[in-house]
């Protein structure tokens, strides 16, 4: 499924995505697990248990509520899948069991691999979808990835993120501080069109505040890049980051101890794949997945 170039977030470079997929830190940033633990409280109110699942973007997402999701479906198949090399590479050397250690031994199997169509119960990515440069496509992925009944749970960025940061960029005649963000209301529009129902989407507002401008920067710089196209193309030199952080000081000074205080509204969604729905004609055509989802058997059919 190929997206028209208006269908992307606004304003996202996808050459930009690429290059900071290669080259994002192996880590998970504290806000990715900050914000995946609360994720992890919504799923208090899911009773299915599934079976099999997958963590989108484990690495960045949030190793440590990974390993939560572990002990939560200790006796379910999961599955990591990163669409880096390099990630790959650091999931299995973060996640893998090790044979030798017995607090490894379960009943659990991870595979480090994209799950089979209609294979799996639960699929979870954490701060992923607000870095991709097709959502929709990305979408329509996790939807043929998930069995008739099973659900998405996902967070991300929303579009008053940084807002503070923007203004001051706004205010000084600069290029964009960073790309426009998508709105959780069309985030829920690209569920549906993907095929999802039920979308319940909820946002939040979670401000930070950092002693001095060069640790928010610091933390800007591990949380993601500017992929707006109409970025500041070259390089910046000593003389501008002065002058940043000089701005900053001044505009985003919030309480008497002189902390800087930056607001992130993060997305919450959660969504389920239902039964398909079958139009019957003169001359109709069925995929292996839908007829076994529509016969509820675990039988196997002909390829």
């Amino acid at each position: 499924m190929e997206n028209h170039p208006n269908q992307r977030p606004p304003s996202l470079d996808p050459v930009a995505v690429a290059r900071w997929q290669r080259i994002a830190p192996l880590t998970s940033p504290w806000l990715h697990e900050e914000v995946a633990s609360r994720m992890l409280d919504r799923l208090q109110w899911i009773t299915l248990q599934p079976q099999s699942w997958a963590h989108w973007g484990a690495v960045r997402g949030g190793l440590q509520t990974h390993r939560k999701l572990v002990k939560k479906y200790l006796k379910s198949q999961c599955f990591v899948v990163e669409s880096q090399s390099k990630r790959a590479q650091a999931a299995i050397k973060e996640i893998a069991n090790k044979w030798w250690q017995p607090a490894g031994w379960s009943a659990q199997t991870t595979r480090f691999e994209a799950p089979a169509p209609g294979s799996i119960d639960m699929l979870w990515a954490n701060m992923l979808l607000h870095e991709a440069a097709s959502p929709q496509t990305l979408l329509a992925q996790w939807h043929g990835a998930l069995k008739a009944g099973g659900f998405l749970m996902f967070s991300c960025l929303g579009p008053d993120t940084c807002v503070e940061l923007r203004q001051v960029y706004q205010q000084l005649g600069w290029p964009p501080a960073g790309h426009d963000l998508t709105d959780m209301h069309d985030w829920g529009d690209m569920l549906i069109a993907a095929g999802f129902a039920e979308p319940v989407m909820d946002m939040e507002r979670i401000t930070l505040t950092y002693e001095s401008p060069a640790r928010l920067l610091q933390e800007l710089a591990e949380l993601g890049r500017n992929f707006h196209p109409a970025r500041f193309s070259a390089l910046r030199g000593k003389t501008w980051r002065a002058q940043l952080e000089r701005e900053l000081c001044a505009h985003l000074t919030s309480d008497a101890d002189g902390r800087l205080s930056l607001t992130f509204e993060i997305i919450y969604g959660h969504a389920l794949k239902v039964q398909p729905k079958i139009k019957v004609g003169a001359v109709s055509a069925v995929s292996i997945e839908d007829m076994r989802s529509l016969l509820g058997s675990s039988r196997q059919l002909p390829g």
